[in-house]
């Protein structure tokens, strides 16, 4: 099979990890960036599928080129259709309706999906996360008390709100840490937020370790397209406090209200209660395998 993957990953290139792997499953992988400011691109004959990373614009653009080339038309949802415009809703209508197939992330966007009436194959993969490097991580004793929260310091992450959830925390429970992994360009307005409370920031870095050290795992996000913290955080036994966002719920996350997160994590540090990853993440092989049915 023959796969042409119009992308806005810059990322998405050889030697990243999803990247290796759907490239060894198909006779050809050939990948077209295609973002903000980007004119039309030339899309080359003698392809199979057609994929595209999201059901907007780049999927308008990835629909009319299949149909331009003569193959099949696969559209990969990873994000919640919720929390996008009027507009965005009804280009994901256009575009998922007009697709063969559809591969989303989570059984809540499946039913989203389904909602707009996608007569195609839709098929749930999550992302690819190797889950290992997680449930191996070992907890080692520490003290105090510590949360971790990882992403990016911008606003769909709500870096700031998570600043507010610890700072209701540390008014009951003052010796508690709180570890903000991460960098972004919010990073200078969360850390004068946090001048006075006990938070760090190492920056961005593997947060295996940080795990073995947490008692509880804090998702402050507006919306998730999938939620890998989440992910990994309960495949390493943290416990994750979160909002219904991404696959929280799906994954085994204590999920509550938001103006209630600060309470569930208490609750969470006060029971030592540890994390259990409920959805089932496939192997590299096996992943690799479903991605290409997914197609």
């Amino acid at each position: 099979m023959r796969v042409l993957m119009i992308t806005g990953d810059r990322r998405f290139v050889p030697g990243n990890e999803r990247y290796e792997l759907q490239r060894a499953a198909v006779e050809d992988l050939r990948v077209v960036y295609w973002g903000r400011g980007n004119y039309w691109p030339s899309i080359p004959k003698g392809f199979d599928v057609v994929t595209v990373q999201d059901p907007f614009w780049r999927g308008l653009f990835g629909w009319i080129s299949a149909r331009r080339i003569g193959a099949r038309f696969n559209v990969q949802v990873h994000t919640d259709l919720s929390a996008h415009s009027f507009i965005r809703h009804i280009l994901a209508q256009i575009v998922l309706r007009h697709a063969d197939s559809v591969r989303v992330v989570s059984e809540k966007i499946r039913k989203q999906v389904e909602n707009i009436g996608v007569r195609g194959k839709i098929s749930v993969l999550p992302v690819y996360i190797d889950v290992s490097r997680f449930s191996n991580v070992v907890a080692q004793p520490h003290s105090p008390k510590m949360i971790l929260w990882t992403g990016r310091f911008e606003e769909e992450k709500n870096p700031l709100g998570a600043i507010e959830v610890f700072r209701k925390i540390h008014a009951q429970q003052s010796q508690i840490k709180f570890v903000m992994l991460g960098t972004g360009n919010l990073e200078a307005k969360v850390k004068q937020e946090a001048v006075g409370l006990p938070i760090e920031f190492p920056g961005w870095q593997d947060p295996a370790p940080f795990l073995s050290v947490a008692d509880a795992a804090l998702c402050t996000s507006w919306h998730e397209s999938f939620g890998a913290s989440i992910i990994e955080s309960l495949a390493a036994g943290v416990p994750v406090v979160a909002p219904d966002i991404g696959v929280a719920r799906e994954a085994g996350a204590t999920v509550t209200s938001r103006g209630s997160l600060a309470d569930a994590a208490l609750e969470i540090l006060q029971k030592g209660t540890r994390g259990h990853l409920k959805l089932q993440m496939p192997a590299s092989d096996a992943w690799t395998k479903q991605w290409l049915e997914t197609l």
